[in-house]
């Protein structure tokens, strides 16, 4: 059974979890016990090589700016610039297993439950989480969603976002969805839109609400 936000009034929008950028209903219709497939399709790495040459352009230039002005080095991210959330979720979260091994990915997991799962990413620009969980839809129909929460570094984070903002919704997280929506439908034609953003008052699962309070 699905868990209530913690200290959060089951919105998104209250003061405390002003850190969450967006809330997305992914196109993964599925049964009750399908979130591992969700997590493995997420994750895959046809899921992060992206068609769009417009998307593929942003990777590069954001990948390039990063190794020389130094936004991704080893000072930069986790257990140097900021500790792991980890140590300051609730102990439930603290002793549940971290997850899939995202070595190859810019993200560690935080934990896995049966059906969320949260990783962190830290650079110069901010302190991120991404989360991902599997929620009832429709009838006995289930599906993904995905919530992101960010940080901003500074006056550089917080400069950095407000460039790129209109380029993830606009480009990035399309282009991510479409994949995903792809993958999960295998060949063929898809059917509606791939995927959907949320309203701003919509919650995700209780998860993130720890990471949110801990990312304050």
């Amino acid at each position: 059974m699905p868990r209530t936000l913690r200290g959060h009034g089951g919105s998104t929008s209250s003061r405390r979890t002003s850190g969450l950028r967006i809330v997305w209903a992914l196109p993964t219709p599925g049964g009750p016990g399908d979130f591992p497939l969700l997590l493995r399709t997420f994750f895959s790495k046809d899921a992060f090589r992206d068609d769009s040459r417009a998307a593929r352009a942003l990777w590069t230039i954001r990948r390039k700016l990063g190794q020389l002005l130094g936004w991704d080095g080893p000072d930069a991210g986790l257990g140097s610039r900021v500790p792991t959330l980890r140590d300051r979720l609730p102990e439930d979260l603290r002793n549940a297993p971290s997850g899939p091994d995202l070595r190859e990915l810019p993200f560690t997991p935080l934990y896995l439950l049966g059906d969320e799962f949260d990783a962190e990413i830290a650079n110069r620009t901010m302190h991120g989480v991404l989360h991902l969980s599997w929620v009832p839809d429709h009838a006995d129909v289930y599906r993904g969603q995905m919530a992101v929460l960010v940080k901003p570094n500074g006056l550089l984070g917080a400069f950095y976002m407000a460039v790129i903002r209109p380029l993830r919704h606009l480009v990035v997280y399309p282009a991510m969805l479409r994949h995903i929506e792809r993958d999960w439908r295998g060949p063929g034609p898809a059917e509606g839109a791939a995927g959907a953003r949320l309203a701003r008052g919509s919650s995700p699962k209780s998860g993130i609400a720890a990471c949110s309070a801990s990312l304050a």
